[in-house]
C-alpha cells in the first residue's frame, strides 16, 4: 500500500504554471476593484512563468543534443556500431519477455550464451561521452534543431526581459504611489501559513531529492563572483526526462567523496537560505509592515511563484536574496544591516551598486557605522579567499569585485548574449545601470523605508539587462523585495532619523547634565 500512498512525483514545470497561476488569482486578485496596481502587479508576476519554461527547455535540448553528439563521436571513434551488436539470428531471442522459465534455463542450459543476462546489458550502456571540440561544437551549432532550441530560449529571455523592464518601471514610479490602501489576501491567516508550510516542506523534499547532475540541463553557469561558493553544485528542481517538458529525473552518476559533501552542502545551504527569505518577510511584515497577514500572503506568493519552485536550489539565486532581505529587516541597525549588505556583495558583486543608495538613507543618522560594517564583511570575505585554491588569491579577488572586461565575445558569455544579441550592447547598459545606482543617491531626497525596499529592488531587477551568464534568470535577487513592495503600506514615517538612535547624543545629554549640576 505504501508504494503508491507514498509516492511522489514533482509536477510538470507547465503544468506548474498553471495551478500556481490560478491559486495566485484566487487568493491575491482583487476582484472588488478590478482596474487596480494590486491586480497589475499579480499579472506581471505571473507573465514572468512563460519566459523561464521556454528558456529552461530551450538549453535542455541544446544540452540533450549536445550529449547525443559526444556520444555519437565517442561510439564512432571506439569503432562500436551499435546496429552490428545485435545480430539478426540473436535479436529473435531478445524479444521474448523475461519470464522465470527463460532465466532458469539461461542460467543452466550451455548453448543458451544469446540469451544469458550480461549478453545485452553491454548495448544498454552507452560510450562515456566527452567534451566537443570547436569544430564538433559549431557544426551542431548549425543544426536545425539546435537552431530551433537556441531560437525557444532566444524567445524566453526576450520575453523575460520585456516583463522584467514593465516590473523596473513599476519600481521606479512606487516611490510616487503615496495612497496605499490596505488589500489583504482572499484567505486568513491560518490558511496562508498552511498553505505556505505545505508548499515549503514539497520544495525542500524536491532538494533532498534532486541529483547535482541535472544541473547541466537547468541553465547558464556561474560567471564571476564569489570563488567558494561558485565551487557549489546547483540543486535544481526541475524534474527533466526525454519528453518535451520532462516527469523524471535522470539517474544520478558515481559520485566521489568530495562531491558528495559539496552537495550536500549545497542542498543545506539552499535549504536554510530559503528559510531565511521565508521567515525575513514574515518578520517584516509583522515588525515594520503591522501585518502578520500581510507578510504571510507575501511568503505564500514567493512560494506559488514558478521561478521559486523551479530554482529552489540554487545557491548563487537565493543566498544573495536572504542576505539583502535580512539587511533590510534589520535597518534599524546600521552596523547589522551593513553585514548583510557587504556579505551579499561579496558573494555576488552586482549588490555593490546598491551602497549610494543605502548609504544616501542612512546618511544623516548610521552611515559611518553602515558603511564600517560593510567594509568588515568583504574584509573577511577576501580572507577566506585565501583557502580557495585554484588560482592565484589576486585573481580570486578580481573576479570576487568583478574587475574584468566588460567587452567580451559572445563565445566567453552566456545567456542572451551568446543567442545573437551583439555583447558590445552590454556596455550602454552598464554605463545606464551605474548612473542609476548614483541617481538613488539623490533621489528622492527624503529616503524611507518604503523607498528602500523599492529602490533595491529596482536595481536588482535592472542587474538582469547586462548580467553577462544568464540575466534574467536570476529573478530570486529582487523577488522578496518585488512582493515585498507590492504588500507594503505607506511607510513615510521610517526614515533613519526617526528610527536609528544617535549614539553620541547620550553621552551630550550627560555632559549638559553635569555642566548645569
Amino acid at each position: 500500500m505504501s508504494e503508491f500512498l507514498l509516492y511522489y512525483r514533482r509536477p510538470d514545470p507547465t503544468t506548474w504554471v498553471y495551478m500556481s497561476s490560478f491559486l495566485t488569482i484566487g487568493l491575491f486578485f482583487v476582484f472588488r476593484r478590478f482596474w487596480s496596481i494590486r491586480n497589475l502587479d499579480i499579472v506581471l508576476l505571473i507573465l514572468l512563468a512563460p519566459g523561464l519554461l521556454m528558456v529552461n527547455e530551450g538549453y535542455r535540448r541544446q544540452t540533450r543534443l549536445a550529449r547525443l553528439a559526444s556520444a555519437e563521436i565517442s561510439a564512432a571513434a571506439n569503432a562500436i556500431p551499435i546496429e552490428a551488436e545485435v545480430a539478426p539470428e540473436e535479436a529473435a531471442p531478445a524479444e521474448l519477455p523475461p519470464t522465470d522459465e527463460t532465466s532458469s534455463e539461461s542460467e543452466t542450459s550451455p548453448g543458451s550464451q544469446p540469451v544469458t543476462t550480461d549478453a545485452p546489458a553491454e548495448p544498454e550502456s552507452p560510450p562515456a561521452p566527452r567534451e566537443l571540440t570547436a569544430e564538433e561544437l559549431t557544426k551542431l551549432q548549425e543544426s536545425d534543431a539546435y537552431r530551433r532550441a537556441a531560437g525557444l530560449q532566444r524567445t524566453g529571455f526576450i520575453t523575460l526581459f520585456g516583463i522584467q523592464f514593465l516590473v523596473l518601471l513599476r519600481m521606479l514610479l512606487d516611490p510616487l504611489m503615496v495612497r496605499r490602501p490596505l488589500l489583504d489576501p482572499n484567505l486568513t491567516t491560518g490558511g496562508l501559513n498552511f498553505l505556505g508550510i505545505s508548499l515549503f516542506i514539497f520544495m525542500m523534499a524536491n532538494v533532498v531529492a534532486s541529483t547535482p547532475e541535472i544541473q547541466q540541463e537547468q541553465g547558464p553557469k556561474l560567471g564571476p563572483g564569489y570563488a567558494l561558493i561558485n565551487m557549489l553544485p546547483a540543486i535544481p528542481t526541475r524534474p527533466i526526462s526525454e519528453a518535451i517538458a520532462g516527469a523524471e529525473p535522470p539517474t544520478m552518476a558515481e559520485l566521489t567523496a568530495a562531491e558528495q559533501r559539496r552537495t550536500m552542502i549545497a542542498k543545506i545551504i539552499a535549504i536554510l537560505a530559503q528559510s531565511a527569505v521565508l521567515i525575513g518577510i514574515l518578520l517584516i511584515g509583522n515588525r515594520h509592515f503591522g501585518n502578520l497577514r500581510a507578510g504571510a500572503g507575501c511568503a505564500t506568493l514567493y512560494l506559488l511563484m514558478p521561478y521559486t519552485a523551479q530554482m529552489t536550489g540554487r545557491v548563487d539565486h537565493v543566498v544573495p536574496a536572504a542576505l539583502i532581505l535580512w539587511a533590510v529587516l534589520m535597518y534599524r541597525k546600521p552596523l547589522i544591516a551593513g553585514l548583510f549588505i557587504g556579505a551579499a556583495a561579496g558573494l555576488l558583486y552586482y549588490p555593490l551598486f546598491l551602497l549610494p543608495l543605502w548609504c544616501s538613507f542612512y546618511w544623516q543618522r548610521g552611515v559611518g557605522r553602515f558603511a564600517g560594517a560593510v567594509l568588515v564583511a568583504l574584509t573577511v570575505l577576501m580572507a577566506l579567499l585565501a583557502f580557495a585554491g585554484g588560482e592565484p588569491f589576486l585573481t580570486h579577488v578580481q573576479r570576487m569585485f568583478g574587475v574584468l572586461n566588460p567587452n567580451k565575445g559572445p563565445n566567453e558569455l552566456t545567456g542572451i548574449w551568446e543567442l545573437g544579441w551583439n555583447p558590445i550592447w552590454r556596455l550602454p547598459v552598464i554605463v545606464g545601470y551605474v548612473i542609476l545606482s548614483f541617481f538613488f543617491a539623490v533621489w528622492p531626497g527624503q529616503k524611507n523605508l518604503g523607498i528602500l525596499i523599492s529602490c533595491s529592488a529596482a536595481l536588482m531587477v535592472a542587474a538582469q539587462f547586462w548580467h553577462g551568464y544568464g540575466g534574467g534568470l536570476y529573478m530570486s535577487w529582487f523577488l522578496p523585495l518585488l512582493l515585498l513592495t507590492i504588500f507594503r503600506p505607506n511607510l513615510q514615517d521610517r526614515v533613519a532619523t526617526k528610527v536609528i538612535d544617535g549614539r553620541s547624543r547620550p553621552t551630550r545629554r550627560s555632559s549638559t547634565a553635569l555642566d548645569a549640576a
